[in-house]
């Protein structure tokens, strides 16, 4: 009977190797527009306060407080984006737009349902009656109001989504310092495996859900995917394979499949023959057999990561989840790359299992408190039939449940860590 000559380590002693080996990507910079899903290097700061100018929040005119109700002369109006050089005066008012400069001499803005239209008067300039009473400052953004010049409106680790786009076009970042989105490029193997557009299937066949589902998971997670295809059950076509990911200038190699120890699982032996594998068996259900590796590539001899997930779909998914994932995110520049752990309680008894530690597809939700006060906690539906060949275990899961290796059940309504792996 053939062993493995690897030893079995934990998911936790995986995920710190796995991290330890990992470096940041240098920064570097890049447009506005290509900012997106990255993460910031360095501060960004305002070079000008927001607003730049007293701004009005209504509709209406601008006026000095001081002189109450009544009826004034306007003298002329003020919109947004166009110059003027109207004063207003003690007794006078300017028409003015949402988000427009205040003129000089108003120090409040009454809101347009507060006033009537009159008559012009005997200059032929239009008049309104003010009929609220207001005090300086009244629906007026003062000068900074929103951000300070000089204020640190984004930091180094944040990571940027449409609202950071705003952000940086508001103080004119065009081009920003960012940690590049990794290069992760993925592949299948064995020769039963076949396109997922193939027809019917022949003897033996799959189609290729793993290495569809990985590219949706890198991309989902910020990286630049390559989809290298699949690798048949032959050393030379699986070598060509990995020099083509090289070539590309993949920062992570993504396998499924042939990690076993069958005879014709031949990721192991080659990346023995290319680099260095710091694990090859995890004690974790799904997903035992998988495999890191490191590889000194190009003529620069830059490292190159290698992650070798095993065949069944979710096994595949679940390890990329605890392991690939926060790989991806620290090489991204992500402040904290980990999963987030709660606690939830169970919904249903749950099978464990006596041998190795489960990671059990869930989906996790917020439940208020029944009483109407304040709290509550977050539960978890199981979602069902969790064989490692059962990928709809996986349907509409954002969460795996820790289970411990031991006899029994998880009884229900017991409480459970669970880590996320999607939104609640």
């Amino acid at each position: 009977m053939n062993s493995s000559p690897y030893k079995m380590i934990s998911v936790d002693e995986a995920t710190i190797l796995a991290l330890k080996l990992t470096e940041t990507l240098e920064p570097h910079f890049v447009e506005l527009q290509d900012a997106l899903n990255t993460v910031l290097a360095e501060d960004v700061t305002a070079p000008e306060p927001l607003p730049p100018f007293p701004a009005s929040i209504k509709d209406g005119y601008a006026v000095v407080a001081s002189d109450g109700p009544g009826e004034y002369t306007v003298v002329g109006e003020v919109r947004t984006g166009a110059e003027t050089d109207i004063v207003v005066k003690k007794g006078t008012a300017a028409y003015i737009t949402t988000g427009s400069p205040v003129p000089p001499g108003a120090d409040a803005v009454v809101m347009v349902e507060s006033t009537e239209r009159r008559n012009a008067g005997p200059d032929g300039l239009p008049r309104v009656r003010i009929n609220q009473a207001v005090s300086p400052g009244d629906d007026i953004r003062p000068v900074g109001c929103d951000i300070r010049a000089g204020d640190t409106v984004l930091s180094a680790g944040d990571r940027v989504g449409a609202a950071e786009i705003g952000i940086l076009a508001t103080v004119g970042a065009v081009r920003v310092k960012v940690h590049p989105r990794p290069r992760v490029a993925v592949m299948s193997t064995g020769d039963e495996v076949v396109e997922p557009s193939a027809g019917r299937l022949g003897p033996g066949q799959i189609r290729d859900s793993n290495r569809a589902m990985l590219v949706a998971a890198c991309g989902d997670a910020g990286a630049r995917v390559s989809d290298l295809g699949i690798a048949r059950d032959a050393v030379g076509h699986l070598e060509g394979l990995l020099d083509r990911a090289i070539a590309e200038g993949a920062d992570i190699l993504i396998t499924s499949g042939g990690v076993s120890m069958g005879d014709r699982d031949l990721v192991k032996p080659l990346l023995e023959s290319r680099g260095t594998i710091h694990f090859g068996r995890v004690k974790m259900k799904p997903g035992k057999p998988l495999t890191f590796a490191t590889l000194r590539v190009g003529e620069d001899q830059r490292q190159m990561l290698v992650f070798g997930l095993p065949g069944n779909p979710v096994s595949s998914l679940v390890t990329f989840n605890l392991v690939c994932l926060p790989v991806i995110r620290k090489m991204a520049g992500w402040r904290d790359p980990s999963l987030r752990r709660v606690h939830a309680r169970v919904a249903s008894a749950l099978r464990l299992d006596p041998q190795r530690p489960e990671y059990h597809r869930a989906t996790v939700r917020w439940a208020p408190r029944g009483d109407g006060r304040e709290g509550g906690e977050f539960v978890a539906e199981s979602t069902g039939g969790q064989m490692s060949s059962r990928l709809l275990s996986a349907r509409s899961a954002n969460a795996l449940l820790e289970l411990p290796a031991a006899e029994g059940v998880v009884p229900e309504g017991a409480v459970v860590s669970a880590l996320l792996i999607g939104d609640l």
